[in-house]
């Protein structure tokens, strides 16, 4: 709900600070007082085309900022969380700053925002109707919510929705699988083959690094031999060996311990390498038995190595990079064993088209039975609103191909008068006509979720008298749901209002601009006034005065 709206040097007002109460709002005053620029800078807060023309002469930049309360706007409380554009309370604050350099700047609760994303919330905040560009039931997509809201088929539409999206996935791998069925079943029969050469091989990282080591043991064995055999003799087996010498050394070392205990540190160090000299003789020995020439064992290695190397170089790899190479293989596999289930896929799609098509058929039925409803209460609405004769039609066309909407396109016809083909309702010229229509059927669909805040600009247009007070009946009743403003001539309407402002020209505030709007709340004799001046012209008498209280207080009666 719109709860306060600053204007400040916009078109011919220097500054107005109106605060709104829920209910039914009406907005008087003379003809070129500047009613209609409440609406204009309004429509710039919610993302409306700004000009330059409209900043107020003599001045840099207007400014409009618009408060919402947006306590049960749950929707529009979320699409602010996901985009980090919340306040504080549960208030929505829009700004718009248009200069005299043609620059434009917007904001959401202090935030700066894209023109666009101020729109989105423009749009689920407020709508107007009327000769104004911001007529959101000339769109097709609410008349399909507005239809659909009606019928209560809220959850239906989302069923059919996934269905579709569901289906479309479906339809799309399957003529993906048709475009490639042929590369995929090619690219399959490669793997497979390329798979069992893998499993013939049967081969490891661990096998790879037990070749290598036993290999290079095998084809050096008989250097290994000598190597053994020559030092085993250096140390032990001839009669200059290092343990016969290092036993000399000791023994005469051990006879001069007697005359020097100096001795005793080199003697000990001499004695450890004795013992470790042994012990090396016994590992080379042991080393020695178990180290047989075997050109079998090393033939058989080279054949496993040579195997896994041609392998490897078929498709340019090192051995250590085979199992990654494997493991992909078995990967993509999968996936095209999956991809090449041409069959399947098809009965999929089949399956899932049946299950739109059967869920989009029970949206079209009901959508027919309310559409029929629909029409009937507008069409009886129309003939107390100065439309006698006309009618008003829902068309449902058929979508050859079904869409995630359904398989129908909604579209809101009108014949204005007795004798006037049906046409759509964005066609109908009359400003004042399509204001009407559409009062009626957001009247008739009030308890639909939408904008809480309307706006209706000209409805009077052409009508008076009886016509009048069913419009301004009509508004007050559309009132105890949504928050409703209204622009009227006609004190019928104004009197039904809950809230009144009057626009009225005031002394400028600067030399150079010696006219200027002002919006003033009235109070119960200002209203008085002011619905005896719509009622009686320039010269107001006491009948006037008298009837306009009069219809103040029978109003009152229909609150």
């Amino acid at each position: 709900m719109l709860i306060h709206l600053t204007i400040r040097d916009f078109v011919i007002v220097d500054l107005a600070e109106l605060t709104f109460k829920p209910g039914f709002t009406v907005l008087t005053g003379e003809t070129g007082a500047g009613k209609s620029i409440l609406i204009d800078a309004l429509m710039l807060a919610l993302g409306g085309r700004g000009e330059v023309s409209q900043i107020r002469h003599g001045r840099e930049r207007a400014e409009i900022i618009a408060e919402f309360d947006i306590d049960n706007h749950l929707s529009l409380q979320a699409w602010l969380r996901e985009n980090d554009l919340q306040a504080d309370a549960d208030i929505c604050i829009l700004r718009r700053i248009i200069d005299t350099h043609g620059r434009s700047r917007s904001y959401i609760n202090g935030n700066a925002v894209t023109l666009q994303q101020l729109r989105i919330v423009g749009n689920q905040l407020v709508d107007i109707h009327g000769q104004h560009a911001h007529q959101s039931l000339l769109r097709s997509d609410t008349q399909r919510d507005l239809l659909d809201g009606y019928a209560g088929n809220s959850e239906l539409v989302k069923e059919v929705a996934a269905a579709f999206q569901h289906w479309q996935q479906l339809h799309q791998q399957h003529l993906k699988w048709e475009q490639n069925a042929v590369l995929f079943l090619q690219e399959r029969e490669q793997l497979e083959w390329q798979l069992q050469e893998f499993s013939a091989l049967n081969f490891s990282i661990e096998e790879w690094h037990t070749l290598q080591a036993d290999h290079n043991r095998l084809s050096h064995t008989a250097n290994l031999l000598e190597a053994v055999e020559s030092s085993l003799e250096i140390l032990s087996e001839n009669e200059s060996a290092a343990l016969e010498q290092l036993h000399t050394v000791l023994t005469r070392l051990r006879h001069s311990l007697d005359y020097d205990s100096d001795l005793k540190s080199p003697y000990n160090l001499v004695e450890t390498a004795q013992v470790q000299l042994q012990e090396a003789v016994y590992e080379l020995k042991h080393y020695q038995q178990r180290l047989n020439l075997d050109p079998q064992s090393l033939r058989m290695t080279e054949e496993r190595m040579a195997a896994i190397h041609a392998l490897a170089r078929k498709y340019r790899l090192s051995p250590e990079e085979i199992p990654d190479l494997l493991q992909r293989t078995m990967q993509r596999l999968q996936e095209l064993r999956r991809n090449t289930d041409g069959d399947s896929l098809g009965e999929a799609v089949s399956s899932a088209k049946k299950a739109y098509e059967e869920l989009a058929q029970t949206l079209g039925i009901a959508r027919r039975k309310a559409a029929e409803t629909l029409a009937h209460q507008v069409t009886e609405a129309m003939q107390t609103l100065a439309m006698a004769g006309g009618g008003f039609d829902i068309t449902l066309v058929p979508y050859n191909q079904g869409s995630a909407h359904g398989l129908e396109q909604i579209e809101f016809q009108v014949s204005p008068h007795k004798g006037i083909p049906p046409r759509p309702l964005a066609r109908v010229a009359s400003g004042g006509e399509l204001s009407r229509i559409s009062l009626a059927i957001q009247v008739i669909t009030s308890q639909v979720g939408a904008a809480p805040t309307l706006i209706f600009d000209e409805v009077d247009v052409g009508i008076g008298g009886r016509v009048a007070e069913i419009v301004g009946t009509l508004l007050k009743q559309l009132g105890k749901t949504r928050q409703v403003l209204c622009i009227t001539h006609l004190a019928q309407v104004a009197s039904m209002g809950d809230q009144h402002w009057q626009v009225v020209k005031v002394p400028g505030l600067l030399a150079d601009n010696p006219v200027s709007s002002a919006i003033r709340s009235l109070d119960e004799q200002e209203r008085v006034e002011e619905i005896a001046r719509m009622l009686g012209g320039v010269n107001i008498t006491a009948t006037t005065r008298q009837h306009a209280a009069e219809m103040l207080q029978q109003n009152k009666q229909l609150s």
